[in-house]
């Protein structure tokens, strides 16, 4: 009887012990998924939004994050070739960092001479922004995104 009574009364503190340990700290947010373009920032002075401007009609950009790689493609109404780039990216508490490797005729004409991408990152729980930076390290222009997914 002693036995089952240590056994019972160990039990107890086992799981009142485990009842005072800390939660776990939330994860960074994560951007894998699938993510729609719904607008464009300017920026005028490096730092502030000097203008918003919605897609056009029509206009469709889908980007998908997964597994350290990503896909985009685009849309535009009236024009012929479609536009999309392939690769790999990752992310740290403020950059977003893209490698595109092949993509459209455009995009393969574009990676002759740059084919990673550095933008800042701005991540919420289902929204993200990249922003472009000057070479001063100024906000000039962002695409804002929306979780689909």
């Amino acid at each position: 009887m002693k036995k089952i009574l240590g056994l019972a009364i160990l039990m107890l503190i086992l799981i009142s012990a485990t009842r005072f340990t800390a939660p776990k700290p939330d994860n960074m947010h994560s951007i894998e998924g699938t993510w729609e373009l719904i607008s464009f920032y300017s920026y005028d002075d490096g730092v502030n939004v000097s203008d918003t401007m919605p897609k056009a009609d029509g206009y469709r950009q889908v980007k998908m994050y997964y597994n350290g790689k990503v896909m985009w493609s685009r849309y535009v109404p009236n024009d012929n070739n479609g536009r999309f780039g392939y690769g790999s990216y990752y992310i740290t508490d403020n950059e977003l960092h893209e490698t595109i490797i092949y993509g459209d005729a455009e995009m393969m004409k574009a990676l002759d001479t740059l084919t990673e991408f550095v933008f800042e990152l701005d991540l919420q729980s289902d929204t993200y922004s990249q922003i472009t930076l000057d070479e001063d390290g100024n906000k000039t222009f962002s695409e804002n995104y929306r979780r689909i997914d």
